[in-house]
């Protein structure tokens, strides 16, 4: 078998068509066996593990809340950040007494750490038995199985070969979620591409999740009626740039309908406009946006469609054309500002967020000054802002010096979270003693009498209320704000 990079290491048994074995044994296959996964990282990977936990409970499988009760542990893995996978290394590393005590455990690693080091993982943690990338991991149930037919045959397979990798990222990643129950509730996450056709020098999610792959219009709709019919009420979509969802079809031929993307293309303004016609759903997020790809048809969408939140995550990464042109971000900031007036002329009360990354290689003072003069300007009311943490195979990594000392990145995170903080607090004091919309989507946690929604805007709200109200629109009136939300009274009838 083949060990090379994105090939795949799974055995001929794992390639067989769904047709090939009947819903009853599929049902049965995982009979009396328990399952628990850990995820870290992104929304994307909560999507995903969601996925495998649905495709390991049709074949039978029970999913634990206590790894200690479970028979598979998956690790669904983060390279973000050198943090995730380091955190993930110990997880991993706490299961190696665990396996030698109970050799019939089956240990995994799946998503974006298991895409980027594949076999490292067998080297580093003997114990672990199987690793999927982010375009495999559907076939884990199967891989499971496969590996336990091997385990009962060792005079056939060597102890390497009673170990499976699977990291092929020519595929797409199968998604089906017929016979599934969703149980978490009324929000939800829904994945309308994958990968990235970017090239950031600084990100290293164009290597672990690929190339853009779009999901077809009429699949995204019809999981999206399918957790409409399971409860969910607020639906996030979510892509690396989600609004150049559609870039990467084909050009529509002269006798068939034209989206409103590129050349006829659908584009994301065309799935909201399908998504606005399924019956229960309150909300529709979106996670996360690149101004370059920020049009008129993209902001008509946001504006017409009451069911999409007027707030967006568009990153601008830095305050600097010089640090902008390092990350090769692909924009300057006169080109973002344009297109954030785009949104913030069609759209009205539209709010946007950003990321930001301080300390990149060669960011000066005057570059730093920069993202505190932008990020007050442009008045964002949700900030995330990271230290640089070079990740190997980026450009960044290879072809620049991480030259920024580590005091000055954690004084200047410091900086620009306070600039952050006070730049919030002003967007959310403008609405105070305002009356404005509320849906309200949960109780709090720490107290049961007060109830949490947002905004149409995307601003969370804090107010005490009964229960039954979650779930409903609420008028909110606004009494107190902060740098993070708002709190407030539901008025009483005149």
């Amino acid at each position: 078998m083949s060990t090379s990079r994105h090939q795949s290491q799974t055995s001929p048994a794992l390639e067989t068509s769904p047709e090939a074995e009947s819903a009853a044994d599929a049902a049965a296959a995982g009979a009396g066996q328990k399952l628990h996964v850990v995820t870290f990282g992104c929304q994307m990977n909560k999507y995903d593990s969601e996925l495998v936990e649905g495709r390991f409970k049709r074949r039978g499988y029970e999913t634990v809340a206590d790894m200690g009760d479970a028979d598979i542990v998956l690790f669904n893995t983060c390279s973000v950040r050198d943090h995730a996978e380091e955190r993930t290394w110990s997880w991993v590393g706490e299961l190696r007494k665990v396996k030698a005590e109970r050799p019939d455990l089956v240990v995994g690693v799946m998503g974006c750490m298991a895409q980027r080091v594949e076999k490292e993982i067998f080297r580093r943690a003997g114990h672990v038995d199987l690793v999927a990338g982010t375009r495999q991991f559907h076939l884990l149930p199967k891989m499971v199985e496969e590996l336990r037919a091997r385990r009962l045959a060792p005079d056939k397979f060597t102890a390497r070969e009673r170990r499976l990798l699977a990291t092929d990222m020519a595929e797409d990643v199968v998604v089906d979620r017929a016979g599934e129950e969703y149980t978490g509730g009324q929000h939800a996450y829904l994945a309308v591409m994958r990968g990235c056709d970017l090239n950031c020098t600084y990100c290293i999610v164009p290597t672990t999740r690929g190339r853009v792959r779009s999901r077809p219009i009429d699949e995204l709709v019809r999981e999206a009626a399918w957790y409409a019919s399971q409860g969910v009420k607020v639906l996030t979509l979510l892509g690396q740039t989600i609004n150049s969802y559609g870039e990467d079809f084909e050009k529509p031929g002269t006798a068939e309908p034209m989206g409103r993307g590129r050349q006829g293309r659908v584009s994301l303004a065309d799935l909201l406009e399908r998504l606005q016609d399924v019956d229960g759903l309150k909300r529709i997020r979106l996670i996360t946006l690149h101004p370059s790809y920020v049009n008129q048809s993209f902001a008509e969408a946001i504006r017409d469609y009451d069911k999409v939140e007027k707030f967006l995550p568009l990153p601008a990464q830095a305050g600097s054309d010089d640090v902008l042109k390092r990350m090769k971000r692909g924009y300057t900031l006169d080109l973002y500002r344009r297109r954030a007036d785009i949104l913030r002329e069609t759209v009205p009360n539209m709010e946007l967020g950003s990321d930001w990354i301080v300390g990149f290689s060669g960011e000066t003072d005057a570059d730093f000054n920069g993202s505190e003069a932008f990020l007050e300007e442009q008045g964002f009311v949700v900030n995330y802002v990271f230290k640089y943490d070079p990740r190997p195979n980026t450009r960044a990594d290879e072809r620049m010096e991480d030259d920024i000392p580590e005091a000055v990145k954690k004084e200047r995170n410091q900086r620009l979270l306070r600039m952050a903080e006070k730049t919030q607090r002003k967007r959310f004091e403008v609405y105070r003693g305002q009356t404005v919309p509320v849906f309200v989507e949960s109780l709090s946690e720490r107290d049961e009498k007060t109830l949490l929604g947002r905004t149409p805007w995307g601003m969370p709200v804090s107010f005490t209320g009964a229960a039954d109200l979650v779930g409903q629109d609420v008028d909110v009136t606004i009494d107190e704000t902060t740098a993070y939300g708002m709190a407030g009274r539901v008025p009483k009838p005149e």
